[in-house]
């Protein structure tokens, strides 16, 4: 490579990746167990089921296994989501969804930050769930205007950072060397501080509005709050979690166990008090402790239509009528199985739920797809007659109820507060500085044009005869 030559933003994403995964390991030595427990269910999950090694293989998706993280950060005012979303372009991270979790109890909205394109995804599926604050949410206005004057006057990114993010974008690219500098100054943003910006009486108030809104506004930045590893089997690892010395959190979010995995489920361990230091009215230090950063795994399944999304959601619903998870994890048994009950409503078996419209797959020809003369069939046919195969698209995006459901199990079992529910993605897009992509709508891409391809090609060999 020239000394000059441009990075990829995939390499840097994996780069950043890998910087961010061994800061976080230091800083959260319980990180580093949580992986390795990962590692060992994911070998022995693979080895016990050769055909879905044989089929993520096949969909270059085995790889990414290993690699996989997604990690959240919460930050604080419009201008460093805009600056925010400018420093994950340079990585190839772009915003998908919208996600309001004032409807959970949550004064934040939220988008995530990831690759799009296939072969980004296949090299490095790094994602950051990223919330915006919303003050606007907050009953108490002398509060708001202190939380909102001390977020105005903090810097969350270095000069450097800014710098090389404004080379990048006229340069259209960072060489080496300046690729390495960009991880090292960006990691800065997500680096903890044990040092808050606030008083302690401050700390105090912003703790009773919210807990998650004085973890925005008391510290110097964002700093990670969870990176999480991807598990092929969620409640293998939830099993295993108290024989490595972690106690998890009592449910696991989203839907319940299933042959043929959807969406997203979620487990976590508590989030750790960490001795923190807040100004005192002397001008010293004064000691006390704050707890945000916690430990999180998730396992992935098929992306839904919105129709399967549709049927997913009163299922939910449903569910929690009937029971509601209690924080303290006291129902969780109850819980669990009416979960189990009424999703018995929801297709288990990935034909089913192709041919009901729930899911979205990606098509491929089979090895006698390729090689068929004088075969013209439409897509039924053609999956009968062995010549197209499905394999379901990884969701590679998140659910509000569930990112609440997390967030509040390590915020603490009193931090379900109220809200008015208020959504409001052109707010949140004004101030992102851009519009968030529609998760339905890329997936469906995805698949309509892995569906033209392989009818494209098997009745072209058919019109050729």
């Amino acid at each position: 490579m020239k000394a000059n030559a441009q990075v990829s933003a995939d390499k840097i994403r994996a780069d950043f990746s890998a910087a961010m995964s061994a800061m976080y390991r230091d800083e959260v030595p319980a990180y580093g167990t949580l992986m390795s427990l990962v590692a060992d269910v994911n070998a022995e999950t693979l080895a016990a089921d050769p055909y879905l090694r044989a089929r993520l293989d096949a969909t270059d998706s085995l790889e990414r296994i290993s690699e996989e993280r997604h990690g959240a950060i919460r930050l604080g005012t419009p201008e460093e989501l805009s600056m925010m979303r400018r420093v994950f372009a340079v990585m190839g991270m772009f915003p998908v969804g919208y996600y309001d979790l004032s409807t959970a109890g949550v004064p934040v909205h939220s988008t995530a930050f990831r690759p799009v394109g296939a072969e980004s995804l296949s090299r490095n599926p790094f994602r950051v769930f990223t919330s915006l604050l919303r003050l606007d949410l907050i009953a108490d206005a002398v509060l708001r205007e202190e939380a909102a004057a001390v977020l105005a006057a903090r810097k969350i990114f270095t000069d450097e950072a800014v710098a090389l993010v404004e080379k990048a974008e006229r340069d259209g690219g960072l060489d080496a060397a300046d690729a390495a500098r960009f991880v090292a100054e960006v990691l800065e943003t997500f680096r903890w501080h044990d040092h808050a910006i606030v008083s302690a009486d401050m700390y105090r108030r912003l703790h009773d509005a919210h807990r998650l809104v004085a973890d925005v506004v008391s510290f110097k930045g964002p700093h990670i709050n969870h990176l999480t590893p991807r598990t092929l089997d969620i409640d293998k690892v939830q099993a295993r979690m108290p024989e490595e010395g972690i106690a998890p959190k009592a449910v696991v979010e989203g839907p319940p166990t299933r042959k043929c995995p959807i969406l997203l489920r979620q487990t976590s361990f508590k989030a750790l008090e960490e001795a923190v230091s807040f100004i005192g009215e002397d001008g010293r230090w004064q000691e006390g402790s704050h707890t945000a950063r916690f430990g999180e795994i998730e396992q992935r399944g098929v992306a839904l239509t919105p129709k399967g999304r549709a049927l997913y959601d009163q299922l939910l619903n449903e569910t929690r009528a009937r029971v509601r998870p209690a924080a303290d994890g006291s129902n969780a048994a109850e819980y669990e199985a009416a979960l189990a009950d009424v999703f018995k409503a929801f297709p288990d078996d990935w034909d089913g739920i192709r041919k009901a419209g729930l899911g979205y797959f990606r098509y491929s020809l089979t090895e006698k797809g390729m090689s068929v003369t004088g075969r013209n069939a439409d897509l039924e046919t053609a999956i009968e007659a062995g010549l197209i195969q499905f394999d379901p698209i990884v969701y590679e995006d998140f659910l509000p109820v569930s990112a609440a459901g997390i967030f509040q199990s390590n915020l603490g079992d009193d931090a379900t507060q109220d809200f008015v529910a208020s959504p409001n993605q052109v707010m949140f897009e004004r101030d992102l500085g851009g519009a968030v992509l529609d998760e339905f709508a890329h997936y469906a891409g995805i698949q309509r044009a892995s569906l033209e391809m392989c009818l494209g090609i098997v009745n072209m060999a058919a019109a050729a005869e």
